[in-house]
């Protein structure tokens, strides 16, 4: 690597650490007013917002990478251009595609360094971060672990092993120990539904345990009165952001197995996997907008264009996401496609340019 390559490369890497310094804090704000309704409930307090907003940036670091880059990179070099050392490159026989090297070999590294926040940092400390809040709003009496959802509800021990979202459960028991009559009583239901205010529960199987033996009651449907919220139960889902690719992985395999729809846990899985081809694509997006404006332009318009850009590729990349949730478009062609088609423009745009 020469010492232009490396001097364009640290250019771009300066921009976006730059860009990052700016767009947290901005992030952090956010997130913290987010959770200020929270705050009072329960156990949750300022401090325990403050650690959950901190626990947050992590997985919205890994997020907002790309764009990030894109802005770093159109700042980091637009101050280049600005002070004309760009064109003194290019007049001393710098090419455009060596530009296009240089800035790419500084976006690997940026693309490498945010792998290792999405897939070592981010979900331990967002995961960690879920916990405390969970555990702070049900005032200690929610707990996660390997085998479901453990919660005590009004003298009762509820297990629930699958959570499809805040008002769908699936393999619920509860457990209720009657003093009175000295027996136990152990409620299994297949499932649960969130209806007009009320949890229903269905294909429910109730076993009264005493010393006289085992009776087993068979019901079809029967309320429960639970004082479980399902906005609590909300944050216990597995969010396919959170997870990292092997957990990922490990979660599509799991709903495979019990005939559920994977769908939103395998565009994330090919998104994670494309998130480095995402954020070189970001670069040669950039060097286009460069390229092709004046050496007047000054930098707001280059981070008002890269802005665009970002909330430009965020519209396709939903879309297409949509477009895989709702009418079965395959996964990893609803995460591929979105940075092609900016790989595709870009190399475009850098033709008419060279």
């Amino acid at each position: 690597m020469g010492i232009l390559d490396r001097y364009l490369a640290w250019s771009v890497i300066g921009g976006t650490l730059l860009t990052m310094g700016v767009l947290l804090p901005l992030l952090g704000v956010f997130i913290l007013a987010d959770e200020i309704d929270a705050i009072g409930v329960e156990r949750y307090g300022l401090a325990d917002a403050l650690l959950f907003m901190l626990l947050s940036l992590p997985r919205f670091t890994y997020q907002i990478f790309p764009v990030a880059t894109l802005i770093g990179a159109l700042i980091g070099l637009g101050s280049l251009a600005s002070r004309s050392e760009l064109v003194a490159m290019r007049a001393a026989g710098l090419s455009v595609a060596q530009v296009v090297r240089a800035a790419l070999l500084g976006g690997l590294f940026l693309a490498l360094f945010a792998l290792l926040i999405g897939e070592l940092v981010a979900p331990v400390a967002e995961q960690r971060g879920i916990e405390l809040r969970r555990q702070a709003l049900s005032g200690g009496v929610a707990q996660r672990t390997p085998d479901g959802f453990w919660a005590i509800d009004d003298g009762s021990y509820v297990n629930i092993r699958e959570i499809r979202s805040g008002t769908s459960l699936r393999d619920i028991t509860i457990y209720r120990v009657d003093p009175a009559q000295g027996t136990l009583i152990a409620t299994h239901a297949a499932g649960a539904s969130y209806q007009d205010g009320q949890w229903v529960l269905q294909e429910i199987a109730r076993s009264r345990v005493s010393s006289l033996g085992v009776e087993v009651d068979r019901i079809p449907e029967a309320g429960w009165d639970s004082m479980l919220d399902p906005g609590l139960l909300k944050v216990v889902v597995a969010d396919p952001n959170v997870l990292p690719l092997w957990g990922l992985y490990r979660y599509i395999r799991f709903m495979s197995v019990n005939h559920q729809d994977a769908g939103a846990y395998e565009v994330a899985f090919w998104g994670k996997v494309l998130h480095p081809v995402l954020t070189l694509s970001m670069i040669l997006i950039a060097i286009p907008l460069l390229l092709g404006s004046s050496r007047s332009t000054g930098r707001g318009r280059r981070i008002f264009a890269g802005i665009l850009a970002g909330m430009l590729y965020y519209l396709v990349s939903r879309t297409f996401a949509y477009l895989a949730l709702l009418f079965g478009l395959n996964p990893l062609v609803a995460a591929a496609a979105p940075p092609l088609l900016f790989i595709l423009g870009a190399l475009l745009l850098l033709r008419r340019i060279g």
